[in-house]
């Protein structure tokens, strides 16, 4: 006994065929076109961000400027249990603006620094404390993140829209079949289901 062997037609809505119907064509450009515009939007999209992401760093570097504070109170240890990745403790710092005025704000210093002691901290053009620029490597790192993430976004935005547009098309396709069977019962005088 010959086992039957099927083999897959692929690329099967492509070709000539009279089983092939229309929305089966439709279905075809449908998926490729969302494959296209999901890479090229992903890509595109990619980009963008990366280079917002390099541009607002630029932007960070150019008004940041490192300053010498004093440390107004002593940095009080925050115990195991609070520790941060840096570890550095809020405390309050002194220090002169770029303008000549005194300014105090709360910067992250090292645990236990007494008060009277230098730290470095980073102030924007108005004279408020803000975050270190990024290094080049976190700056790296950062515009990649953001265009993976953009990009992938974008992709599955796209390919989100293609799948419910698909979803219609089978619908559609599905809604015609059984117009066509109810066709092909009543003339032969009984039902199929």
């Amino acid at each position: 006994m010959a086992a039957s062997k099927c083999t897959k037609v692929r690329l099967w809505r492509w070709r000539r065929s009279p089983l092939r119907r229309r929305s089966d064509l439709v279905e075809a450009w449908v998926v490729l076109c969302g494959w296209v515009f999901a890479l090229v939007g992903a890509l595109f999209a990619g980009l963008a961000a990366a280079d917002a992401v390099v541009h607002s760093a630029q932007e960070q570097q150019a008004e940041s400027r490192k300053v010498t504070a004093v440390l107004v109170k002593d940095a009080e240890d925050v115990g195991p249990s609070r520790v941060t990745t840096d570890h550095l403790v809020w405390a309050t710092v002194r220090w002169t603006a770029q303008d000549g005025s005194t300014r105090t704000d709360e910067a992250r210093v090292p645990p236990k620094a007494q008060a009277g002691s230098k730290v470095e901290v980073w102030t924007d053009r108005h004279g408020v404390i803000v975050n270190e620029p990024l290094s080049e490597g976190e700056l790296l790192m950062h515009s990649i993140a953001g265009g993976v993430l953009a990009g992938a976004a974008t992709a599955g935005i796209v390919l989100g829209s293609t799948w419910v547009v698909r979803l219609g098309l089978e619908r559609r396709r599905l809604e015609q079949w059984a117009a066509e069977w109810e066709r092909m019962d009543t003339p032969w005088g009984w039902k199929t289901g």
